[in-house]
């Protein structure tokens, strides 16, 4: 997990695979659907393992007066965050933490509680114990009542074959955005990367999760889509 606080990887993730994820326009439209539907007057959002601040931005595009909290433990991703949020400065604040760590969440309670709470491709490196203090921690000390939490990330495969299929579609796409935008990373940079990052995934399946949600108290659990390991999961905190 390291790796993720270099300028090197940070840039590899940036300029060579955010872009190239498979039916990003499907996965924005169904989260801002979701959104939209529960909370139309949000005011407050949390972007959790926010990397580039991409998630944290479509929202401030479509809600411009909304505040909100950009957190990762990768301080380059947090600079390149907060150079793609120049235009909301004002209403943004920007953390260094690392949520796989007990402790995270004092360092910025004072800002909670928040309307939603999104994260895109970050909690999968967390292991499952982790992975439900932080979704304890998300329904109990962040969301306000009524408030939605959407996690856009991978899941596990029903097995190795699948997983196979998964890298090999998930890498021509990368090679396609390569291709097309004519970007200055190689595809055998990329390729040497995502499998080295794969090493730190701890991969649950979207059924376990979506079960973890409900013991919690989440209600109107889901899977929303789902792509081979691609996924976006979550409820809402009653209200």
């Amino acid at each position: 997990m390291e790796n993720w606080k270099t300028q090197d990887l940070a840039s590899i993730y940036i300029e060579g695979v955010r872009g190239a994820i498979p039916l990003p326009n499907a996965q924005i439209e169904i989260l801002l659907r979701i959104i939209r539907s529960f909370k139309p007057e949000l005011t407050s959002f949390l972007d959790l393992g926010c990397g580039d601040g991409f998630l944290g931005c479509t929202l401030y595009s479509h809600w411009p007066d909304s505040k909100g909290l950009f957190v990762d433990y990768s301080e380059p991703m947090i600079e390149a965050a907060k150079s793609k949020c120049e235009s909301y400065q004002n209403q943004s604040r920007f953390f260094v933490q690392d949520f796989g760590k007990a402790d995270w969440i004092h360092h910025i309670a004072h800002d909670f509680p928040v309307d939603v709470v999104i994260s895109g491709f970050s909690i999968h490196h967390q292991n499952n114990d982790s992975k439900k203090r932080l979704y304890r921690e998300i329904f109990s000390k962040i969301l306000k009542p009524g408030g939605i939490f959407l996690d856009l990330d991978q899941v596990s495969s029903a097995s190795q074959d699948m997983e196979n299929v998964f890298d090999d579609y998930f890498l021509d796409h990368v090679k396609q955005f390569q291709e097309k935008t004519k970007a200055n990373i190689s595809i055998d940079k990329i390729s040497e990367e995502y499998y080295k990052d794969k090493q730190n995934n701890k991969l649950a399946s979207v059924k376990d999760q979506c079960e973890w949600l409900r013991n919690i108290g989440f209600t109107h659990v889901d899977c929303f889509f789902k792509a081979f390991e691609l996924s976006i999961f979550g409820g809402l905190k009653p209200g």
